[in-house]
């Protein structure tokens, strides 16, 4: 069985640019403010949700992993 992730969207920094819908519209969505909120908060693990938590230009989307909370994006320093 493969991990499991929490995705966040911190709605405070989102800027709406709609890349992480364009990289992983399974992942993401946007609301009527358009700002990114993810599809399921708890989802399996996805090189495709990876990507659009690497390529958001405001670093606004947060992955953990669900069992034990270890980050994932971005690196913790």
């Amino acid at each position: 069985m493969g991990d499991r992730w929490r995705i966040e969207v911190d709605r405070g920094v989102c800027v709406g640019s709609g890349f992480c819908v364009s990289s992983a519209p399974g992942g993401f969505r946007l609301d009527e403010a358009r700002q990114a909120r993810p599809v399921d908060a708890e989802a399996d693990a996805s090189e495709a949700v990876l990507v659009a938590a690497e390529g958001c230009p405001v670093e606004a989307i947060a992955i953990r992993l669900l069992e034990g909370g270890e980050q994932i994006f971005p690196a913790d320093e």
